[in-house]
């Protein structure tokens, strides 16, 4: 069984992440580093990046990951914020070096008022760039996007691109966002349609450089290019997100839920917490899946 996880806020710290996941059953979790929605961050007290350890090594979570922030944008044509993106993502890495996580999530970026030729060369760019400032073992998962507005990373041949010219390969991988491929127009309704992606995605980067998912369904229908998430089974993919989950070459990897929070109703008017019904689902499929 793949390792299922949930996103959870860090509002009351680093170690408080850790065990809200834990208490809910998951065996992993992706956090934010800091605030998503602005620039600056207070520095991590060592006692804080202990704390976060500490509770790992009690809870048993495993796999931690973070996700960067939603302002960072290295395929940016405008200088001014192309460098503060740049410097924005050192501080990623530099952050998830503190905490001993292996991998930060991020969005390749959005080429905005220049051209998609123009944003891949200046990611490829920024990727070297940041990696070379700040050592290792840290390294980066280009996230596959729905690909809304001028957003890159919505066909599989842009994260090959851009993982190409890359001086530290070992130091960049993928995290598959379910929702993000389908709403970019890939289809995988069916067992065959699945296969199909797989040996789209095999091409254009390789199976083996897949380290994490984001297992989400969508609001919106495949090629819609509208990045929107939905509960599991809730949405227009529906069912299909087994085929991912029971996949037995993925049965290693960590899978985390970016689902909608909150309480659901159910028919006899009672209500239940939408990431234990999402965990729920997933060992479901996990179980029955290869049927």
């Amino acid at each position: 069984m793949p390792k299922f996880g949930v996103h959870e806020s860090i509002a009351d710290g680093f170690d408080a992440a850790v065990r809200e996941a834990a208490a809910a059953g998951f065996d992993t979790v992706q956090i934010f580093s800091k605030n998503a929605s602005q620039w600056n961050a207070k520095e991590i007290a060592q006692e804080e990046a202990q704390r976060f350890k500490d509770a790992l090594a009690e809870s048993g979570i495993v796999t931690p990951i973070i996700h960067d922030s939603y302002l960072i944008n290295m395929a940016s044509p405008k200088e001014d914020l192309y460098e503060k993106s740049v410097a924005a993502f050192e501080m990623e890495l530099t952050r998830a070096n503190q905490l001993g996580v292996r991998w930060v999530v991020t969005h390749p970026g959005a080429y905005t008022t220049g051209s998609e030729e123009e944003g891949l060369t200046r990611i490829g760019a920024a990727f070297n760039r940041v990696l070379d400032a700040v050592p290792g073992p840290v390294g980066v998962l280009l996230e596959t996007t729905a690909g809304q507005g001028t957003c890159l990373g919505y066909n599989f041949e842009h994260l090959g691109r851009i993982r190409s010219v890359c001086r530290q390969p070992e130091r960049m991988a993928v995290c598959l966002d379910t929702c993000h491929i389908f709403a970019a127009g890939y289809d995988f309704s069916t067992r065959e349609k699945y296969e199909s992606v797989l040996k789209d995605f095999d091409f254009a980067i390789g199976l083996r450089h897949i380290q994490a998912f984001h297992i989400n369904d969508s609001v919106k229908g495949c090629g819609s290019r509208v990045d929107r998430h939905a509960p599991l089974g809730e949405g227009e993919i529906g069912e299909a997100l087994r085929f991912f989950v029971g996949d037995p070459r993925f049965k290693e990897l960590p899978m985390y839920l970016e689902t909608p929070k909150g309480d659901k109703q159910l028919p006899d008017g009672s209500f239940r917490d939408y990431d234990q019904i999402n965990l729920e689902k997933l060992k479901e499929w996990s179980r029955c899946c290869t049927k």
